[in-house]
């Protein structure tokens, strides 16, 4: 998903200035790309986002505002993001916002004011934004309403049926006199039936009145023990609550295999049991339209108003797997799991400036610089190089975004030798936020950048 990014780093205190002015422009024809990146700390550390909620509030240039809830993407590090919706971000201009968080303790605080700009992009020269205003909140107390409306509704429908009921039911004489006719006929057709000459069980009537009659052919003991005995038509009384217990719900179709659901389901919706599908809603990664298995574990324990229950996604075409849950405090989030696939790591080349190369050994062996990045966000960079500038701020190369460190730092590592034998020689070098690796000096003040070997490791961003 291609996004346009404006980084924040917010540190969370009562000293920093009240509002800041930051560079951040976007454009009206950023539409599902203009994204916020919040980075929060408190007293140099990561600010841990648990049991939180973010909502940004928005003013527009024409006076238009929305408040709307961030995405916390990173918990432990303190990391949110926020993509301004389509209405939001044709309101060109100097946008004015604030960003505020609200703990499931009730406590609340307000993290920084800042501002931004909003361009109009030349195909919009023509467009006059509407003045807007929406609240998270009221959409979601609008959506209550209309359900309680649709429920008062049903309610009425169905008390008007059981009047109508209700009109129908006949009076005492009326049912007696159906009732007698009933009877009359009743004895008519007994009769008719003991008269019959072909009467097959050679029924008779003994007294009409009472209804009583005398069966003269009766079945053979060794019939009637056998109609006893057979096991097909009859069933004991533990079989019989047995299935009279069993569950009712099917996991199912009829056919014992995993049930297709439509395109654009809501995961979150779905009651017990395994599914699969392709576009469906809050699957782990956002707008994808591939197929998915999800295993659905509901369970009859409820909190807060929110029912407790985990969910299992894996992506069909490679088997990527991720786990979900609904707490007391609603749903927590997405955590892959990690697989012995995630081992494999791609190993990249950067390009080095300021006249350094790649160092090869006078026994020809290529001692290549390249970096790479775990599954856990790790950064390995390893190789040598050599020939170019040593200085404090002069990069040797610098490393791609997603491989940045969480803070800058130094490093001592090898350096050549060559002129100072039997002594060992090193450099410091320092890797920064931007990804820029600076060798900074070296120890060998006769061949300093003969050979710089690299063998470190740090967590990325």
């Amino acid at each position: 998903m291609i996004r346009k990014n404006g980084p924040l780093d917010f540190d969370v205190n009562a000293y920093t200035r009240s509002s800041v002015s930051t560079s951040i422009n976007f454009w009206t024809q950023d539409r599902q790309t203009a994204r916020l990146i919040f980075k929060l700390t408190k007293d140099g550390v990561p600010l841990a986002l648990a049991a939180v909620t973010g909502k940004l509030v928005l003013v527009m240039a024409n006076g238009s505002r929305f408040i709307r809830d961030v995405t916390i993407i990173d918990r432990v590090e303190g990391q949110a993001e926020y993509i301004l919706s389509d209405n939001e971000v044709k309101h060109f201009g100097l946008v004015q916002a604030e960003l505020n968080l609200y703990y499931t303790n009730d406590q609340s605080m307000s993290v920084h004011q800042f501002s931004f700009n909003i361009s109009k992009s030349l195909i919009d020269q023509d467009i006059v934004p509407i003045t807007e205003y929406y609240v998270d909140e009221f959409e979601a107390l609008r959506e209550k309403i209309n359900e309680l409306y649709e429920e008062t509704i049903q309610t009425i429908d169905e008390l008007r049926s059981k009047f109508e009921d209700l009109e129908k039911i006949e009076t005492k004489e009326g049912a007696q006199t159906k009732a007698d006719a009933a009877l009359a006929e009743a004895k008519k057709q007994i009769d008719a039936h003991a008269n019959n000459k072909n009467n097959p069980h050679a029924v008779t009537k003994s007294n009409v009145g009472l209804g009583n009659v005398d069966n003269v052919k009766q079945a053979s003991k060794a019939d009637f023990d056998k109609h006893v005995d057979d096991k097909n038509i009859h069933i004991t009384t533990a079989e019989r609550a047995k299935w009279n217990g069993g569950q009712l719900y099917k996991l199912v179709p009829d056919n014992g295999l995993v049930k297709r659901i439509p395109n654009g389901t809501d995961i979150f919706t779905l009651p017990h049991g395994p599914y699969m599908g392709a576009n469906l809603v809050n699957v782990p990664i956002v707008n994808d339209g591939s197929f998915y298995y999800v295993e659905v574990f509901d369970t009859e324990y409820t909190s807060n108003e929110n029912r407790l229950k985990r969910i299992i996604v894996t992506r069909s075409f490679d088997n990527l797997t991720w786990v979900g849950t609904f707490h007391t405090q609603g749903f927590r989030g997405w955590e892959r799991l990690i697989t012995d696939g995630d081992a494999t790591v791609t190993w990249k080349k950067p390009s080095l400036s300021k006249g350094w190369k790649q160092y090869v050994s006078s026994d020809g062996f290529p001692h290549t610089l390249c970096y790479s990045k775990d599954a856990l966000g790790v950064v390995e960079i390893i190789g040598s190089i050599t020939g170019g500038v040593i200085g404090n701020d002069v990069e040797a190369f610098t490393l791609l975004e997603g491989y940045f460190p969480l803070q800058s730092f130094h490093f001592i590592g090898v350096a050549s030798s060559l002129g100072t034998p039997g002594v060992p020689q090193y450099h410091r070098t320092y890797i920064g936020t931007d990804g820029r690796v600076c060798v900074q000096s070296c120890s060998n003040t006769v061949n300093p950048n003969e050979f710089i070997t690299f063998g470190v490791r740090f967590k990325a961003k």
